[in-house]
């Protein structure tokens, strides 16, 4: 999974991606300080493995992964090459998601560049940008396929769709709204749509940057955070509360003092445990496992996986020559200690290629190639 993170200057991105990642990156109080998408690698917090792992006495633990790309920060005009937000656009269209940082505390010491806290406004200042972006991608496309469109059928309905998403687009609203609205029709229009790889149609999580104050009610008593709450609401996105300077004195602690950290601001999570159970639920996303002395691991997938595709995750082998899964829930086998005694109590199930994979299975496959 690869998540982009993109705001305004000075709204706290490059602070989060440091929290989150450790991975350094400047934090300077001016525009523009992310000159080169930072890149970092972030284990998924699943206490799962980390139990099994103590069931096993396993050599090694292996959680899922997501992968952050800081994106430098975007302004008005960025896609006519304003700022420095022209050439990271691309970088936007590699993601999976965008985690969308939203400044929601007022803090006259960090300079606004539109010189006042309004999130809704901010954000519309980069879906603007990401729908003016997406208007070049789709008029350039539009342009070749007009050359055969009147001999062509086929490039004949590619065209209509194309006028369609431009017009959606136009009219100020984003890609992504247009499946949810049932304005993209059959199994063809949906390929040629997801094909055109629109930075607006991604999936949008925003991250409502709180100060310390408002981060125990999650929120709740400040109205910035209502409007962005509203404005996600409308668009069938995940919002989560955050507090970028407290993610940064996390991300210096162990997990012991992390837990007495978390406890006496009267939290029950981190910032980054609140972005992984949004980004699975907005993308579809859970995770199998698998246990032994070896290695104890976490695979992330889509819901509604069968069981041979997600034997593929570990080896194309698995899958190519899948016989037969056995299947426990981790928590039976946590409580059971162990495969055999699952077994013997006739917990482990014996599944074919129909079964569908569910959160938190435990999955030892058999194969032959």
């Amino acid at each position: 999974m690869k998540l982009g993170i993109v705001g305004l200057p000075n709204v706290g991105k490059s602070t989060l991606f440091n929290s989150l990642t450790k991975a350094g990156a400047q934090a300077e109080n001016y525009p523009f300080c992310t000159i080169d998408p930072n890149v970092g690698i972030v284990p998924v917090p699943d206490e799962r493995i980390r139990q099994l792992g103590e069931l096993y006495h396993t050599k090694k633990v292996t959680p899922a992964v997501i992968e952050f790309v800081d994106i430098a920060g975007l302004v008005k005009g960025a896609s006519k090459g304003e700022g420095l937000g022209n050439q990271f656009l691309a970088n936007i269209r590699e993601v999976d998601a965008i985690v969308h940082v939203v400044r929601c505390f007022e803090d006259d010491n960090v300079v606004h560049v539109d010189g006042s806290v309004d999130p809704v406004r901010d954000i519309e200042t980069i879906e603007m940008e990401l729908i003016f972006a997406d208007l070049e991608v789709l008029e350039r496309r539009i342009s070749k396929v007009n050359r055969t469109a009147r001999m062509d059928k086929t490039a004949g309905k590619e065209l209509a769709l194309l006028e369609k998403i431009k017009a959606h687009l136009e009219d100020g609203k984003l890609a992504r709204t247009m499946i949810a609205d049932g304005l993209v029709d059959g199994e063809d229009d949906r390929k040629l749509f997801d094909s055109y790889n629109l930075l607006t149609a991604k999936p949008v999580i925003y991250a409502a940057n709180v100060s310390e104050d408002d981060l125990a009610d999650d929120g709740a008593s400040n109205a910035q955070v209502a409007q962005v709450r509203e404005y996600a609401a409308k668009n069938g996105s995940e919002v989560f509360v955050i507090c970028a300077k407290i993610e940064a004195e996390i991300s210096e602690l162990d997990d012991e003092e992390k837990a007495m950290f978390l406890e006496d601001l009267g939290l029950s999570e981190s910032g980054l445990e609140k972005l992984v159970r949004a980004s699975y639920t907005t993308l579809g996303l859970m995770s199998f496992l698998t246990a032994g002395e070896d290695e104890c691991r976490a695979w992330t997938i889509k819901s509604g996986t069968k069981a041979p595709p997600a034997a593929g995750k570990i080896h194309t082998d698995f899958e190519r020559g899948f016989i037969k899964a056995e299947v426990v829930n981790y928590a039976v086998l946590l409580r059971e200690g162990s495969l055999a005694a699952a077994r013997e109590k006739g917990l482990v199930g014996i599944e074919g290629k129909e079964y569908v994979v569910q959160d938190g299975d435990v999955i030892l496959f058999r194969f032959n190639v």
